[in-house]
């Protein structure tokens, strides 16, 4: 039925399935292949190609051509057309219909490039946007200490401040009481006639003060006292016992203790002696710690260890902060410090060490690295076999390995 702008063309299928028909159609051509037939056209006049539609229903195919130009056709195809005209124009079909393909092929790629791209920008500015609000956090965080620490660095100035003039007025008081106690009060002059009555009263107190003296008892003799020291035992025997490292460790301490705080540092200066006592600004850490603070707590082992750079726990300590921010390599870092003072290895610091060997298991963990954490449990299982949860965490990080090795 046609028209003077479309054509309708019906074509049945003969009991084909869809999925095995090959159409090919151009503005001046239209093919329907379905083995073992086959319908060709050559169209009579050029058709809008983009804009007609083939319709696949049951049993049949529908094509509806868009006539380039409004007439009415006298035919369908073209006539008396020799057989070279129509293979020029078959030739000339199949050229277009694949210029098509590659045109749409090459759209196609353009546009899954395009999407990635945006894909990729848009996960790129996501990032950036939290990694500048990480960064913001972190800053607002150490802001916070350092306000924090700068608060707490007035207080004790103000304390210390408070204490020595509490101590000065204290001492300037005792100066004065003693200034007022060594005058002697100036007796009034008696009357001659009760002279004689003073004279007897001083010889009464004469003789209180004899009589007081000859009840005190007389110094003890001089003598020497022997003292005997409780020799150490150890639960080992002696060879096997760990003594000369004990002494070691016991001496490496005093000597961290003694020697180890820096004061020659120009940002010292102005530190009071409780804020150069890393001591109290590990305290300061672990309350921040425990607070959630990690970044504070951070800070404060920072302070710590730029006064006294061999105090194992300081370096602990702040390898759990890290763990706590996921700075996992800093962690690593910090837990091996720790582990290269923590020595040598004894008894009293078996505690420490088993800390840091589970502290860098875990990061090694996080980061993937099963083998070298599964290494540090271990370490750390031998210091304390009888911990349930270091038995489980070390059995769990066997079975991740051995199932990775499966896969």
């Amino acid at each position: 039925m046609p028209t003077d702008s479309a054509v309708f063309i019906s074509v049945p299928l003969k009991g084909t399935s869809a999925n095995k028909v090959d159409v090919l159609s151009t503005n001046e051509y239209l093919k329907v292949h379905f083995p073992p037939y086959l319908f060709e056209a050559f169209l009579f006049a050029p058709v809008e190609d983009d804009r007609s539609s083939a319709t696949i229903k049951k049993g049949e195919i529908l094509f509806t051509l868009q006539k380039r130009n409004k007439e009415m056709w006298p035919h369908l195809t073209v006539q008396n057309a020799d057989k070279e005209t129509l293979k020029d124009l078959r030739l000339r079909a199949i050229q277009v219909a694949h210029e098509k393909a590659v045109a749409r092929s090459k759209a196609k790629a353009e546009k899954v490039q395009e999407e990635k791209k945006y894909t990729r920008d848009k996960t790129m500015k996501l990032q950036d946007e939290e990694r500048v609000k990480i960064q913001l956090m972190k800053a607002g965080e150490r802001n916070m200490a350092a306000a924090e620490l700068e608060s707490w660095t007035i207080q004790q100035r103000a304390t210390k401040k408070e204490e020595g003039s509490q101590r000065k007025q204290a001492k300037e008081s005792e100066r004065m009481t003693e200034k007022q106690g060594s005058r002697k009060p100036e007796l009034p002059s008696l009357p001659k006639s009760s002279q004689t009555t003073r004279a007897a009263q001083h010889g009464l107190q004469n003789c209180s003060r004899k009589e007081k003296q000859a009840d005190v008892p007389a110094p003890r003799s001089s003598g020497t006292i022997k003292i005997h020291f409780t020799p150490r035992v150890f639960p080992t025997a002696l060879r096997e016992s760990r003594v000369p490292e004990e002494e070691e460790w016991l001496k490496k301490q005093a000597a961290i203790r003694c020697g180890g705080i820096r004061t020659d540092l120009h940002e010292f200066e102005d530190l009071s002696e409780e804020e150069r006592n890393p001591d109290l600004l590990k305290e300061k850490g672990e309350k921040y710690f425990v607070a959630g603070n990690y970044q504070a707590a951070i800070n404060a082992y920072d302070l710590a260890l730029r006064l006294n750079e061999k105090i194992p726990a300081l370096y602990s300590n702040r390898a759990a902060c890290h763990l706590k921010l996921r700075n996992l390599h800093k962690a690593i870092e910090d837990s091996s410090k720790a582990l290269e003072l923590l020595t040598p290895p004894v008894a009293d610091n078996a505690g420490a060490r088993m800390k840091a060997h589970v502290s860098r298991g875990t990061a090694f963990c996080e980061l993937e690295l099963y083998d070298e954490g599964l290494q540090d449990y271990q370490a750390a299982l031998k210091i304390d076999p009888d911990n349930n949860a270091l038995q489980a965490d070390t059995q769990k990080i066997r079975a991740t390995i051995q199932g990775s090795s499966k896969t």
